[in-house]
């Protein structure tokens, strides 16, 4: 017979722990108990240590033989006793039949057979005295699957994963801001409260203001838990369509919704893309990541590593977005910038690197922007193809600031709207202010008549086959080889339309009249669009 192991969980416990409605009424009884809402890493940590005592007790339970006669060699079994075995994992038999043992080395024994559930028969020793088995199976109190720490730490995440998914198809536990509470005990808020907070964030010009400052000021209640109240209130104001939470993760913040900038309430009409089907052929595949739009680009398929932990980015400016006061919340500035557990809106503050002047900058989750930067894109005389520089500062604060110090006169694209509506393009001195990419630069000289454009071009969804050609035969007359970069491209047709590079990829790769001559360089064939129009 085999020594029998210690008493402890099994290998995979943990990784295949499903969370079940009793773990729930227990986190219920739980948060009952404490009278304070909590995130789901927390209740899962309460859950973890309701889990370990329980398995504990389980174990003790199986070590006092409780849950049966547990096979023991000094002891004596008649035929038909139910026996479970530790050293066969606990398996269980039934004794049925009995005999005399015969070995000098021992004294007189019997030998018992058993018909484990297996349907084996196996003969066991007893009435031996001596035997290593007669000692209590020891119970593994130091096995890491039994430590709270260690449990928390290698599979807290994928447990918290499980519960979330539980917390949310159960009506009876609410929760805001990440946290979570039973719906029964919330303090009582009602009409008038509400009515009060919005008076209290319209005289603050719509806010923000902490959940505190507003409880202060309304009359709640205050011979009940603190944190109770505010979770409370903060449930109720985010059921309320009135009210917006704007605070980054860790802080709430609120905000009357009707006085939030319209370009926050609705997605800024610039930036509105009228999706084209396209073709993602193995030359779209192979060339686009050349742009590397990831950070200039929103609508563009992101490239960087999502685990990549980012504390400054830096920004080349398109028409659409300079125009909007607007940067585009590509994935990876989205890393750089202030995030909330749901919010779609994040109120947050920049801070220009130059003066240390501050002003209120909204991260637009729905439509993909960042907010507010108008004002501070005109004062700086900036352009589109212009790059400025985002770095993460203290929290809730984003440093923004310009590469160049000196302004100087240089050679810029620069647009030329016609009589007719027609863009014309020319190499014109500029007092430049920036840094910017000489791809992507183009100097505006009347937004009033490019806006009109804009309005027509996007009102008719003008075809993009026309956009494109039309913008090849301006810009390939400002090169002596007649040769059109890609770039060049996107940041023009984005002067009438707003639209990714994957589309124009596509019409310059599979049309007759646009030529690929290797890397993102590509020359119009005027030849062959006239055959095309006889």
């Amino acid at each position: 017979m085999t020594g029998i192991k210690p008493l402890t969980l099994a290998e995979n416990y943990w990784d295949s722990l499903q969370i079940e409605n009793e773990d729930l009424d227990l986190l219920y009884n739980h948060l009952l108990e404490i009278e304070t809402p909590q995130t789901p890493h927390e209740l899962i940590r309460a859950l973890i240590n309701f889990r370990i005592q329980r398995e504990k007790k389980l174990l003790e339970l199986k070590q006092s033989s409780n849950t049966c006669d547990v096979y023991i060699p000094k002891n004596n079994y008649e035929i038909g006793m139910e026996l479970c075995f530790p050293a066969l994992d606990w398996s269980k038999g039934k004794v049925i039949g009995s005999r005399k043992g015969s070995n000098p080395e021992f004294d007189p024994f019997d030998v018992i057979s058993v018909r484990l559930e297996n349907g084996a028969v196996k003969e066991f020793a007893c009435g031996v005295e001596n035997h290593s088995l007669n000692m209590p199976i020891p119970v593994q109190l130091d096995d890491p699957l039994l430590d709270p720490a260690y449990v928390l730490k290698k599979y807290g995440k994928i447990l918290s994963v499980r519960l979330l998914d539980l917390l949310e198809s159960n009506p009876d536990i609410v929760q805001i801001a990440g946290r979570w509470f039973p719906r029964a005990l919330l303090v009582d808020i009602n009409l008038g409260h509400l009515n009060l907070a919005e008076a209290l964030l319209e005289e603050a010009n719509g806010g923000p203001l902490t959940t505190n400052k507003i409880i202060q000021e309304i009359d709640l209640p205050t011979d009940v838990n603190p944190k109770l109240t505010e979770f409370s209130l903060n449930l109720a104001l985010q059921e309320d369509t009135r009210f917006d939470e704007i605070g980054a993760s860790g802080e709430i913040l609120w905000f009357l919704h009707r006085l939030e900038p319209d370009e926050v309430q609705s997605e800024h009409p610039m930036l509105r893309y009228f999706p084209i089907d396209y073709h993602q052929s193995n030359n779209i595949q192979k060339y686009l990541p050349a742009f590397d739009t990831a950070s200039y680009d929103e609508l563009s398929p992101e490239l960087a590593n999502d685990d990549e932990e980012v504390n400054q980015v830096t920004v080349t400016l398109i028409y659409p977005h300079w125009r909007a006061g607007t940067i585009p919340l590509t994935r990876r500035l989205e890393r750089l910038f202030p995030t909330a557990y749901e919010s779609p809106r994040v109120l947050f503050t920049f801070v220009d690197n130059t003066n240390k002047n501050r002003f209120s900058g909204w991260v637009v989750r729905p439509h993909k922007y960042v907010f507010g930067l108008k004002n501070w894109y005109d004062a700086n005389n900036l352009f589109p193809g212009c790059q400025i520089t985002l770095s993460r500062g203290e929290p809730g604060e984003i440093i923004i600031s310009l590469g160049k110090k000196h302004p100087t006169r240089e050679w810029v694209r620069t647009l030329l709207v016609g009589a007719d509506g027609g863009l014309v393009y020319a190499m014109l001195k500029q007092q430049v202010y920036a840094n910017f990419d000489e791809r992507m630069a183009i100097a505006i000289t009347d937004t009033t008549r490019l806006d009109e454009l804009w309005n027509q071009t996007n009102s008719n969804r003008n075809n993009l086959d026309t956009i494109v050609r039309n913008s090849m035969i301006q810009l390939s007359k400002l090169s002596p080889q007649g040769h059109v970069h890609a770039q060049e491209l996107y940041a023009v047709v984005n002067l009438v339309r707003r639209c990714p590079p994957g589309p124009i990829l596509d019409v310059l790769f599979n049309r007759p009249w646009s030529v690929h001559l290797g890397d993102l360089y590509f020359r119009y064939q005027p030849e062959v669009a006239a055959e095309e129009q006889t």
